[in-house]
């Protein structure tokens, strides 16, 4: 049977394993792995009723999903089910960019009361303006390896190396890979250590996996230069999944601007406050933020991001580097309100990960982006749906609604309760 277990594959099953073979008693209370890793479905039920027995909590829910076993192969290990989380919709959101064009509704996984019906002010405020001008102007992911050199001389002497070996470095990098593509390589020396910076193409993929198994061809020959000792495939510089200064240069995932001009009248109407209000909330809070010491600027990016991004099966913990962005309001000329979101670093796909299966291919499928071409459709409906957020927060805050919608929205009371604490 598939689902049989393996008392023999616990120690190589994964990489930090440890070397020697457990004794009886303890093997008994290891997370059973089965063979062929137990992805069979009633290898599933049995690692779930192993954790049942040992921690004494019901995972009905956990194992109420429609998932089957082999699906979740190559995302998840040791599984025992599915994580459920409420999903609504929101929109219609219209959008006037290159890949993105027209209306949509947008998927979006949250358990915050009152994020859904933010975010749909600020599209129906976007939609009755004639649509949210999106574009992505950059397309890269990066691997950034530090080497380890024997003094200074040496590190230089790498560093100022590397542009002419491009070529070199590209054959090797993309002999490993059908689809990514090496874009240039530069070197920072600090000290007697190199941060190599290596900037891939990755098409609708994340592609994270890919372009380190890329970049770890190109280091070894690197590698081999007189002086150096060594490298570390990761030395941070990437921002993969961390916040950092260095992302709004971009060259992290997709760069990914929208823009949306909004007449006073529709300002009033949808966000309940003035142009000159909203671009006042903004001049005040950028001074907090400043004062924070904060990276970018924006009411709250990353709500809008993880929910899309939990809805859409994609890497959650991108959200890290992909809210670092920047948020602005301005008054035209004419009166008018300007606002436009700024995303130097989303990090976004549409193939490989949790993109194919379950959930996260239906939610890509509500917004016609899954599959091949497209991750940029996916990246300005991000970014679109971004500022949707901004503007209502903004407008939440100039008209002194926040509070109340989050009371009314955004509380999970137990049944007769109401707003305020009081009960009927």
């Amino acid at each position: 049977m598939k689902g049989r277990e393996d008392p023999t594959a616990v120690a190589s099953a994964a990489p930090d394993a440890p070397a020697e073979t457990p004794a009886a008693g303890e093997r008994a209370e290891l997370v059973p792995r089965f063979e062929e890793q137990g992805y069979a479905d009633e290898a599933v039920v049995a690692r779930r009723r192993f954790v049942e027995e040992r921690t004494g909590a019901r995972l009905a829910h956990v194992g109420g999903a429609p998932l089957p076993g082999q699906a979740m192969r190559g995302n998840v290990e040791n599984p025992i089910g599915v994580a459920q989380v409420p999903i609504g919709v929101a929109g219609p959101l219209e959008i006037a960019g290159e890949h993105a064009i027209g209306r949509f509704y947008v998927p979006l996984a949250t358990t915050e009361g009152a994020l859904v019906r933010s975010y749909e002010r600020g599209m129906m405020a976007i939609t009755r303006a004639g649509g949210a001008v999106a574009r992505v102007v950059r397309d890269e992911n990066r691997a950034s390896p530090i080497f380890r050199c024997e003094d200074v001389g040496a590190a230089v002497a790498l560093a100022r190396g590397v542009s002419g070996r491009l070529s070199e470095l590209r054959a090797a990098a993309e002999a490993t890979t059908r689809h990514g593509r090496l874009l240039r390589a530069e070197a920072r020396p600090i000290g007697r250590e190199v941060v190599v910076e290596l900037a891939f193409s990755t098409g609708d993929a994340h592609g994270m996996n890919m372009i380190v198994k890329a970049a770890d061809a190109a280091c070894r020959l690197l590698a081999a230069a007189d002086g150096v000792r060594g490298y570390t495939i990761f030395s941070g510089a990437e921002s993969e999944k961390r916040a950092s200064g260095a992302l709004l240069l971009g060259g992290k995932g997709k760069t990914a601007i929208a823009g949306v001009r909004l007449r006073a009248s529709l300002v009033r109407a949808y966000l309940h406050a003035s142009p000159e209000a909203m671009v006042e909330v903004w001049r005040s809070t950028a001074l907090g933020h400043l004062a924070a010491g904060s990276l970018g600027y924006n009411g709250h990016l990353a709500n809008g991001l993880t929910a899309l991004f939990i809805a859409c099966g994609q890497d959650v913990a991108n959200v890290a580097n992909a809210a670092v962005g920047i948020t602005a309001f301005e008054c035209t000329e004419e009166g008018d309100l300007y606002a436009s979101v700024t995303l130097p670093a989303l990090t976004v796909a549409t193939v490989g990960g949790g993109t194919g299966r379950g959930t996260g291919r239906e939610g890509l499928e509500m917004l016609g982006c899954a599959g091949s071409g497209g991750a940029r459709k996916l990246a300005e409906i991000a970014v679109a749906t971004a500022l949707a957020g901004e503007l209502s927060m903004g407008g939440a805050l100039a008209s002194g609604e926040f509070v109340a919608a989050h009371e009314t929205y955004g509380r999970n009371r137990p049944a007769g309760e109401e707003p305020g604490g009081g009960a009927r």
